[in-house]
């Protein structure tokens, strides 16, 4: 399916003017960065770059979205004739998805025509500004669990798409399994569920319904002890299952003296091994708050789909440099207020003092060799209009989620706190 009109209009007018003028085929570069981090937050995780890689593949105006164009007289008959032909044939390199980023971190560097790289835009930056915040969001839910599994099921809390896009997100970002089915099929996440309330309050009896469950899933399910008494539930789920039962979930209440609660009497009946999971509106500092508490595991769902609380991450696509008329590059940035950009190609490295990261070191218009205590961080992504199939697919979120834990573990150790705080390391140009 066509993916070219996910986009903003002023794209395609952009376009249409600049073949007018005769510049669109000027050789642009345009970069995808953020000015700041969400407020408080001290690093950023890269997310959605292998689904844009599809998406740009499947950027073709094919008749249907001719015709709608020309319907509604969005471009003239010379732009669709040369939107009828357009693939990307350019060149798209950036930092691999699931690398930690700061203010000013070239994410993606797009270097084609200005044509063929403009429309890409609001595709861009659709799927990076929401997977990147969801990634960032999910990140500092896993240092919150500290090395406890989480399990993310926010699917009804945002769009049917978006649903799948956060479960790639959280899973490159630590998270062990989503509720979403097409997450699992479409990237190779791991799934699962169990039973809501619903499912107790159909039977006649929360013991039929706990019978019912174990019935079709086996004592290894989780049964959900809140719908009514949490100790008579319990007491019940065991003797139901035996003490071979896999897990109770609590879903409300007073959590860290619930669980505590629970914990105890699970033991008491000789469920030793019986894990608990809580799933109650849980965000990064309820979960850091039940880090005493005898939790095993943890289910998130609205916070983690909405970027607990910073939806879009903030990026910009801008251009920074073209080709003059005489084929010289020229650096071009904007200078308005508190919207500045810096122009000039530029490669990003992560310096490094004994493994830990110390700045992020944007060279501009420099080749220097990356030295021995530097990390290059841009990577190729597309190269003439062919995306590297290491990104892409189920292998590449493997890779993606990789690569998340090999770059924070690079950070300073004040990186992981949730307190509010400055960017963990500096943005240095040179």
């Amino acid at each position: 399916m066509s993916t070219a009109l996910l986009t903003d209009r002023y794209e395609l007018t952009m376009l249409d003017a600049a073949l007018r003028s005769g510049r669109h085929d000027r050789e642009c570069i345009f970069e995808v960065f953020a000015r700041r981090l969400p407020e408080g937050r001290r690093y950023g995780i890269v997310g959605g770059t292998g689904r844009l890689l599809d998406l740009i593949a499947e950027f073709r105006f094919e008749d249907a979205e001719l015709s709608w164009l020309r319907e509604n007289s969005v471009v003239t008959p010379e732009a669709l004739d040369w939107l009828a032909d357009y693939r990307f044939r350019g060149n798209i390199s950036g930092y691999r998805e699931g690398d930690v980023y700061f203010p000013g971190s070239p994410l993606l560097v797009i270097d084609g025509t200005f044509a063929e790289a403009v429309i890409l835009e609001t595709l861009a930056l659709s799927v990076l500004n929401y997977d990147s915040a969801i990634a960032s969001a999910a990140a500092r839910m896993v240092a919150a669990a500290d090395g406890r599994p989480l399990s993310e099921m926010g699917s009804r809390r945002t769009g049917e798409r978006s649903g799948v896009a956060a479960a790639r997100a959280a899973y490159i970002a630590g998270f062990g399994a989503t509720s979403n089915l097409e997450a699992g099929r479409s990237w190779g996440i791991p799934t699962m569920g169990t039973a809501a309330h619903s499912f107790t309050l159909l039977h006649d009896s929360e013991e039929e319904a706990f019978e019912a469950q174990v019935a079709a899933l086996g004592p290894g399910t989780t049964l959900l002890v809140d719908t009514y008494d949490v100790t008579a539930a319990v007491e019940l789920a065991v003797r139901v299952a035996g003490t071979g039962l896999g897990a109770v979930r609590i879903d409300s209440g007073d959590l860290p003296a619930q669980v505590a609660a629970v914990r105890e009497q699970l033991d008491s009946l000789g469920a030793v091994n019986t894990r608990i999971t809580v799933t109650n509106d849980l965000d990064e500092y309820t979960i850091a708050g039940l880090r005493a508490a005898p939790v095993d595991s943890f289910g998130v769902g609205t916070s983690v789909v909405t970027g607990s609380g910073h939806p879009a991450a903030g990026m910009v696509y801008k251009l920074v440099a073209h080709r003059d008329d005489t084929g010289e590059w020229v650096s071009v940035a904007k200078k308005s207020a508190a919207k500045a950009t810096v122009g000039g190609r530029k490669r990003a490295v992560r310096s490094l003092s004994n493994g830990v990261a110390v700045a992020e070191t944007i060279y501009v218009e420099d080749e220097r060799q990356v030295r021995d205590d530097e990390r290059e961080l841009h990577v190729p992504l597309i190269t003439a209009g062919v995306a590297d199939d290491r990104w892409l697919g189920a292998a590449g979120v493997a890779a993606a989620r990789e690569h998340r834990a090999a770059a924070v573990a690079e950070l300073p150790v004040d990186a992981l706190r949730l307190s509010r705080g400055e960017p963990a390391i500096p943005t240095v140009y040179l």
